[in-house]
């Protein structure tokens, strides 16, 4: 690890005042959980948030490697529909001296593509992301076990996670075999039949401003979405983390502010790695896509 490459400043500068933190308690988290989030983060293009000072205070996305970079952190040129094709050089966070360094740069969230550099064209996983709109979050809660049990239907394992908001995702890992569009489509496919056997508990109105209930949002599953890393800090009150649970974790009285820098350290020492099934893939989707769900 080549920490001792990384000079890191200002590191008792308040970064969350409501509890205390600093910038050195996102360090050390950071330093702590690498082993198990770099993983989540190889080789797949990076979209740097850039906080100027703070975790709330101004921020702005860099796509492109910036010119401080370090040569020994890689970039994934990639075509970017934004700049009519043009190339955008992605970095690449492979080892934890690179997250230390994006930290440095001013990164609390970690954002990262739904696909690897090498075949940016094939996703390694469906997501479902579940959005309350003026419910609570046990209705999140419930919404999500009824995904589960559509998709263990399906024989399709899942992991699911807190977002570090007030939300919920759900990932589906499958082989490198499908497009973009085509883990979108399963996603929509698989949504409408939860909107349709939810009671009204999952919605599928697509306008905030008239929608009721959980939302199962299926638009991150597309090519150069950014999506929030397991075990990424989320620069809210609190300091939240997204975290892998385990599904018997989802009750009604769930906490997802509870997952803090310091309880995700404990669990992975406890549990190990709980998204660990996302870095293997090996599902495959075809007989929904072709209409054939189970009986």
């Amino acid at each position: 690890m080549r920490k001792s490459a990384v000079r890191l400043t200002h590191l008792e500068r308040v970064f969350w005042p409501e509890s205390g933190l600093t910038k050195r308690d996102l360090v050390d988290y950071y330093a702590a959980i690498a082993p198990v989030v770099v993983p989540h983060l190889r080789n797949r293009p990076f979209t740097i948030k850039r906080h100027y000072t703070v975790p709330r205070g101004p921020f702005a996305w860099e796509k492109d490697a910036p010119p401080e970079l370090p040569p020994w952190i890689p970039v994934s040129p990639q075509p970017a529909k934004s700049r009519h094709g043009a190339l955008v050089r992605y970095p690449l966070v492979n080892e934890p001296a690179a997250l230390l360094w994006m930290v440095e740069y001013g990164c609390v969230d970690l954002h990262v593509w739904p696909s690897r550099a090498d075949r940016a064209d094939r996703p390694t996983y469906v997501l479902f992301d579940l959005d309350p709109s003026g419910v609570p979050f046990a209705d999140v809660v419930r919404a999500a076990l009824l995904l589960r049990e559509a998709l263990d239907a399906m024989r399709l394992r899942s992991v699911v996670r807190t977002t570090g908001g007030d939300g919920l995702h759900v990932h589906v890992p499958v082989e490198r075999r499908y497009t973009h569009a085509e883990t979108r489509r399963f996603a929509e496919l698989v949504a409408g039949a939860l909107v349709r056997a939810s009671g009204g508990l999952v919605t599928g109105e697509r306008t905030a401003a008239k929608r009721h209930g959980v939302y199962v949002d299926t638009k991150m599953n597309g090519h150069g979405q950014q999506i929030v890393s397991v075990y990424s800090v989320r620069p809210l009150p609190g300091a939240p983390v997204s975290a892998p649970l385990r599904w018997d974790e989802l009750t009604p009285d769930l906490d997802p502010c509870a997952f803090t820098m310091t309880t995700v350290l404990e669990r992975v020492e406890r549990n190990g790695d709980l998204a660990e099934p996302l870095l293997h893939g090996g599902q495959r989707i075809d007989a929904i896509l072709a209409g054939d769900w189970p009986g």
